[in-house]
């Protein structure tokens, strides 16, 4: 199998070379016009090519990839034979499941050391000065011989950094307790968002997203993204982190006849509302240069104009269904959809656009010499798997199968950054114990050793080494008084024999 076909009309059928699937692709249209039945159906097409696939179940609907489609009906028999579908006969893929809050899959996790100080300080939105600080802050760790596997430990380790910030400066560049500070309130943020959940170990390994099953068949992981998505600098951070770890990973193999892996990012307008330029720059980047790693990535979104032009001429297949010019703003993005197609004059792609119903799209897909054929309107095939939500039990079926289960479900916490420092500081303040007296007994402390009231009292009775105490304050007062009496009465003694007194 070579090809995927996305769809046919009277006259022809548009399908999706296999040498041309890691040039990525898009899938549009307004809601509940049958854009999750066109990504389920490439990334099942893609599977039956051997290459595994990852996407993000935004709504949960995907999840039905895993259960075979239910008897046809006389609606999808008719359809069928219209597709000239002529061996269509339901079936599950191979799929597993992730969570990165560890509830609807399998938990996924990355180091603070695997994201590194740069691609965090992007996401972070950490200006220049602040970036430097943090790359710092990461050389030290690597120097000193700590780990930075979770936040905790990477604010301990910018706790660090503030209290020996001279001895740092003066080594490695000047840090000051203001960038740190406003570091540690910029990872407040991303914990707020849930991150606590995503930094720790086991961390995800690659190898276990590029995977086929004993068939030959490439699995589909799906990532439960329905909770995700309500925090979405989160949602940026993971599907960021995880195209950098393959961009960084993969080497270089020019184009494949089947690509090595196929990315699909539900809801793809979350990845670029609010987000900083440079974290644009960085998802244009990869996606520009990831093709070469046989990598191919596709975006679903409601409108084009959702994905910044930049990465919109990256795609090179193109679904496109329904949308509704209801609004002026409805209207340009039509428009905009419209001119991103090959130019096709039998067809006006502007008004098809309006008029397509459930099911139907317009598509192009690139052809011999990666030239983009012209915009066909046709009728989108029809998966092989279910089309809608799965229950919890047959979730927990497809989980229970899982290859990787034993290998991410149980949390490991081994001695990082966080430990070795506070290790260091109880050391520290055990050596800077006060000094024990003769007596075994520290000084400042009672007879049991503790410095509370009854140790606080007899220094205030009897006084220490340093201070008097209140007897001893008595004593000398009572000494100077009667003192200063009996001198005046010898005084006044010889004035008065001298001058003739009584005394």
């Amino acid at each position: 199998m070579t090809t995927i076909l996305i769809g046919r009309n009277d006259e022809t059928a548009v399908e999706l070379d296999s040498r041309y699937g890691n040039r990525h692709g898009m899938i549009a249209g307004a809601t509940g016009t049958g854009k999750s039945v066109s990504l389920m159906l490439l990334a099942e097409g893609f599977s039956r090519m051997g290459v595994p696939c990852f996407l993000a179940d935004a709504k949960g609907d995907l999840a039905g990839l895993s259960q075979a489609a239910g008897t046809p009906s006389e609606k999808l028999a008719a359809r069928l034979a219209k597709l000239g579908l002529t061996d269509w006969k339901p079936q599950a893929n191979p799929v597993v499941f992730w969570d990165i809050y560890g509830k609807s899959g399998h938990p996924v996790r990355a180091t603070v050391s695997e994201m590194g100080p740069t691609l965090l300080s992007r996401i972070l939105e950490l200006n220049d000065t602040q970036e430097g600080v943090m790359e710092v802050v990461f050389r030290v760790a690597d120097d000193e011989g700590l780990l930075l596997l979770d936040l905790a430990d990477l604010r301990s380790m910018l706790g660090f950094a503030s209290e020996h910030a001279k001895d740092i400066s003066a080594r490695y560049g000047l840090i000051s307790a203001q960038s740190v500070a406003a570091i540690q309130r910029a990872l407040l943020k991303l914990e707020q968002d849930g991150a606590d959940a995503f930094f720790g170990e086991p961390a995800l390994e690659l190898a276990d997203l590029m995977r086929q099953d004993m068939s030959g068949r490439g699995v589909i992981s799906v990532l439960a993204a329905d909770t995700l998505i309500l925090k979405p600098r989160l949602y940026s951070t993971f599907l960021l982190w995880l195209l950098s770890e393959l961009f960084e990973q993969l080497p270089e193999v020019g184009d494949l006849d089947v690509p090595k892996m196929v990315f699909f990012f539900d809801e793809a307008h979350l990845l670029f509302d609010d987000a900083p330029p440079a974290l644009r720059q960085r998802v244009e980047q990869v996606v520009r240069l990831i093709r070469s790693k046989g990598v191919g990535v596709y975006f679903c979104s409601q409108n084009p104009d959702d994905v910044p032009g930049e990465i919109l001429g990256q795609l090179g297949n193109r679904v496109q269904h329904a949308l509704r010019a209801f609004t002026p703003r409805d209207q340009k993005a039509v428009k905009a959809a419209a001119e991103t197609f090959a130019r096709n004059p039998k067809l006006d792609v502007v008004e098809t656009i309006g008029t397509l119903g459930t099911g139907e799209a317009l598509a192009s897909t690139l052809g011999d010499g990666g030239v983009p054929s012209p915009v066909q309107k046709v009728l989108v095939a029809t998966p092989v798997c279910r089309i809608g939500a799965i229950t919890a039990e047959e979730r927990a079926a497809v989980r229970s199968r899982s290859p990787v289960g034993g290998k991410y479900d149980t949390l490991v916490n081994r001695e990082s950054a966080q430990e070795r420092l506070a290790a260091r500081a109880s050391e520290k303040s055990a050596d800077d114990a006060p000094p024990v007296k003769a007596g075994g007994r520290a000084e400042g402390k009672d007879d049991d050793g503790d410095s509370g009231w009854g140790g606080a009292v007899r220094d205030a009775v009897f006084g220490t080494k340093r201070r008097q105490g209140m007897i001893e304050a008595m004593a000398k007062s009572m000494v100077r008084t009667a003192g200063s009496r009996a001198g005046q009465q010898i005084v006044r003694g010889i004035l008065g024999g001298i001058f003739g007194g009584k005394r």
